[in-house]
């Protein structure tokens, strides 16, 4: 018999898969980013599905939350318009993605079945509490954690540098 919970599972991850593959598809910034947001809403809830309510609820605050923001402002600033499609870019891209995606599809999955060595765990049965994260995030990886703080900032920066317009100085416009 199958559980409610297995078919939500895969529901889920079903509108996660379509959410990346219409993030993929779009040719517009925005829906590429707003595509962004239903995979990150649809893996907060195969999180929550799993047991893992902490992580969920990171997902959906900080990445769905601040960093999809981000992504948006920085997309906003720059005023991408549309994605200009070459014809002979698409020909080379399905002639070696296609088959790459297939090889390392199969890679990753035959090393899952063949190497995992874990047993079936009852949902919710693993560690992973607050307070058990807590530590680890602001202690042991408390470097990795502010060096990606700084990687963002450094991207927003970037960001507006680039969407600069070299004409904006006032000075300039007058000579």
């Amino acid at each position: 018999m199958i559980s409610v919970h297995l078919v939500l599972f895969l529901i889920f991850g079903a509108v996660c898969v379509a959410g990346a593959i219409n993030l993929l598809a779009q040719s517009h910034p925005i829906n590429s980013a707003l595509s962004l947001v239903v995979v990150m809403g649809a893996l907060a809830v195969e999180y929550l599905l799993l047991g893992a309510e902490f992580v969920a609820a990171v997902q959906v605050i900080v990445y769905a939350g601040a960093i999809m923001v981000l992504f948006v402002f920085v997309i906003m600033l720059l005023n991408a318009g549309t994605e200009e499609r070459t014809k002979g870019g698409s020909y080379v891209a399905m002639i070696v993605g296609i088959p790459g995606m297939l090889a390392g599809s199969a890679l990753v999955a035959w090393v899952l079945l063949t190497h995992s060595g874990t047993k079936s765990v009852v949902a919710g049965a693993l560690p992973g509490s607050p307070a058990q994260v807590a530590p680890l995030l602001f202690h042991e990886f408390l470097l990795p954690f502010e060096v990606t703080s700084i990687l963002v900032l450094v991207a927003i920066m970037g960001a507006v540098v680039l969407a600069s317009h070299p004409n904006s100085d006032p000075k300039k416009e007058k000579t």
